[in-house]
């Protein structure tokens, strides 16, 4: 709860940052910036009740636990997708610079985070279809442990969800490793900051890095479930530390990468965090 707590006040300032500077709303990707934090923090915090209710009540009505777990699985499979729109737009800003603002616009942003809902929405949606069609009525009546391979129970679901991570998640992969090459071969082009493409080549690398955590979430639920029915006394514990590396510590990241790493965002954000704790207060009528 503490590491939610902390991480959800540097989430919580960021996003006040970017609303009280208006020319942040202009720039695509700042827009798809504070999409991903949002995202990760609505998922964090999702997670983090799903976890403490199992411990708490262990068992809940299974329409609640319906709906914290679509909401988790959509926030969860989302972030991927948003890492590679984001990998696409630092293509973009190097290979056609001149271009830019002319492909990258906010109404396109806007228009690619919706259909990033929508693509994240149909497996869960399609899971809670085949439940309601192959489940008794009463079954979302009953208290269960809200667990998603308890509340979505069919083999279909399974195999479905198998077909459909693999498949957009080696789309994202591909996407990155498309854009770093491109980036990479941009490099030495005499019209191109070489700063500006090494940032864009750290960040897409980063991305990289990311989406190796995301993808843990699609594998450790296969793996807890085998440690837990060999180890059965201590599947809270398992629980426990596939939670800390799976949903907790790649939190951490998205802060570090774009709160810290681009000098446009930080210098307002830290201003923000400076006018709050009352480091200065010559500062605090710009804040």
């Amino acid at each position: 709860m503490l590491v939610w707590l902390a991480l959800s006040v540097l989430n919580g300032s960021m996003v006040h940052t970017f609303l009280r500077h208006s020319f942040f709303y202009e720039d695509p990707r700042y827009i798809m910036f504070i999409y991903m934090v949002i995202n990760d923090a609505l998922q964090l915090s999702l997670v983090t009740a799903l976890y403490v209710v199992s411990y708490i009540f262990r068992q809940i009505h299974a329409s609640v636990c319906c709906l914290l777990i679509i909401s988790a699985v959509l926030t969860t499979r989302s972030t991927p997708l948003i890492l590679a729109g984001m990998a696409v737009e630092r293509y973009i800003s190097i290979c056609f610079p001149l271009h830019y603002s002319h492909i990258c616009t906010v109404p396109r942003t806007l228009f690619l985070i919706g259909m990033i809902l929508v693509l994240t929405s149909l497996p869960p949606i399609t899971d809670l279809l085949i439940t309601i069609v192959k489940e008794p009525p009463q079954f979302f009546q009953s208290n269960i442990f809200c667990d998603h391979s308890l509340l979505f129970r069919g083999q279909a679901i399974y195999y479905k969800n198998c077909v459909f991570d693999g498949t957009y998640l080696s789309f994202v992969a591909l996407t990155l490793l498309y854009t770093y090459c491109k980036i990479m071969l941009t490099a030495r082009a005499a019209s191109t900051s070489l700063t500006l493409v090494k940032k864009a080549r750290n960040t897409v690398l980063l991305h990289g890095v990311q989406l190796l955590l995301c993808m843990l979430a699609f594998v450790v639920p296969s793996l807890q479930a085998a440690l837990i029915y060999l180890f059965p006394l201590l599947s809270l514990e398992i629980r426990y530390i596939f939670f800390l590396l799976v949903y907790i510590i790649p939190r951490f990241l998205s802060p570090v990468v774009y709160g810290f790493r681009d000098e446009k965002f930080r210098k307002y954000w830290t201003r923000y965090l400076a006018c709050q704790n009352g480091l200065t207060s010559s500062v605090r009528p710009t804040c």
